[in-house]
C-alpha cells in the first residue's frame, strides 16, 4: 500500500474507521507507516496517538477492539479507510461511535448475528445460543440438520405459521453454525456475488 505519508510534516495521515457491518464511520484517528503496519498485521486498529506520543491500539485499556476487515486508500493516497469490526463501543465515553451515533443498522439479520457473535465471544448465562457454543461444533451442525429437515416437513403442508417458524430456527442455526466455523454472512454473500456473475 503506497501510502504518502510526506504530505504532513509529522508523517501522519487521517485513518477512518467504518463499520463493515453498518457502514457506520466509528472513527478518526491517525497513523503512521508503523501504526498502518501493525494495523495490518495484527488485524487490530492501530494509530498513532498524537496526545501519548506512541502508537495505540484501539480497545487496549477497554478491550473493546476493532478487528480489521479491510483497508484500502483514497485516490490522492493520503487518507486511509479501515472497514472493520467493532467489539464493543469505540468512543471512549461509551457510545458505539465518536460521533455519538448509535451503531445499528436497519438489516435485522445483521443484528442477529452480531448478538450471535457476541453470544459466542461473551457467554452468558441462560443463553439458548452459549448453551449451543459450549456443546460444540457436532451439536451445532446437527441442528442445523434437524431444522432443515422439519422445515421440509413443513414446506409439504399448508400451515404457513408453523412453515415459518421452522423456517426462522433453521435461519438461526444457520447463523450460529456460520459463526462457530468463523465465517458470517457477507463470506457467503461474497461467494453468491462471485457466481452471480
Amino acid at each position: 500500500m503506497d501510502v504518502d505519508f510526506s504530505k504532513s510534516a509529522d508523517g501522519l495521515v487521517p485513518a477512518i474507521i467504518q463499520d463493515v457491518q453498518t457502514h457506520k464511520v466509528l472513527m478518526l484517528g491517525y497513523m503512521n507507516a508503523e501504526a498502518l503496519e501493525k494495523t495490518r498485521t495484527e488485524g487490530k486498529v492501530t494509530f498513532f496517538s498524537r496526545s501519548k506520543g506512541r502508537l495505540w491500539t484501539k480497545g487496549e485499556e477497554s478491550g473493546h477492539f476493532m478487528m480489521v476487515e479491510n483497508v484500502s486508500l483514497d485516490c490522492d493516497r493520503d487518507t486511509i479507510l479501515v472497514m472493520a469490526r467493532p467489539t464493543g463501543p469505540v468512543c471512549h465515553t461509551g457510545a458505539d461511535t465518536c460521533f455519538n451515533e448509535k451503531n445499528i443498522t436497519d438489516n435485522f439479520l445483521i443484528e442477529l448475528e452480531n448478538t450471535i457473535i457476541d453470544r459466542k465471544e461473551n457467554p452468558r448465562d441462560g443463553s439458548y445460543t452459549t448453551k449451543l457454543y459450549a456443546k460444540g461444533i457436532n451439536k451445532i451442525a446437527q441442528k442445523v440438520g434437524e431444522e432443515a429437515v422439519e422445515l421440509v416437513i413443513e414446506a409439504k403442508d399448508d400451515c404457513e405459521e408453523l412453515f415459518l417458524n421452522e423456517a426462522a430456527d433453521l435461519l438461526y442455526h444457520y447463523l450460529v453454525l456460520l459463526v462457530a466455523k468463523g465465517f458470517v454472512l457477507e463470506d457467503v454473500m461474497a461467494v453468491l456475488r462471485q457466481r452471480h456473475k
